[in-house]
């Protein structure tokens, strides 16, 4: 069963596998993201021209209301979110991968969401200097 002239199947054998894809296919597979990232950025461009055009007639017309987003909430919102996602994150890479530059990958979502919650923490929203002329 173990002779010394046979091989295992589990043994690692160099493989001849090194070149499988051409060198027009690896062209191909790296212009995948930036026509993907073109083509999602034209998209948010012109949703947002929309968004803007239907805006202006809105103005014109003298529909236009003040929006009624709340600020305070999607900030805790996001501050929280973050900040529990960088956490869980630094410490997967941690334990996974060690102080390597992959742990930025949960520092950056973590500060982030530091910053946000003390933005919500420090920002006087009682005294906001909005008006409605603006």
């Amino acid at each position: 069963m173990g002779a010394q002239g046979e091989s295992s199947p589990f043994k690692c054998k160099e493989s001849k596998m090194e070149h499988i894809t051409s060198p027009a296919a690896q062209v191909i597979i790296s212009l995948i993201p930036i026509v993907g990232i073109f083509i999602g950025g034209t998209v948010i461009f012109f949703a947002l021209l929309w968004i803007h055009h239907e805006n202006k007639q809105k103005i014109k017309a003298g529909e236009k209301s003040k929006s009624n987003f709340n600020y305070k909430a999607a900030t805790l919102l996001a501050g929280l979110l973050l900040t529990g996602i960088g956490g869980m994150l630094s410490i997967f890479f941690v334990l996974f991968a060690g102080i390597t530059p992959s742990l930025l990958g949960g520092l950056i979502p973590l500060t982030i969401g530091v910053c946000l919650l003390l933005f919500y923490r420090l920002y006087d929203w009682n005294n906001e200097p909005r008006t409605t002329d603006n």
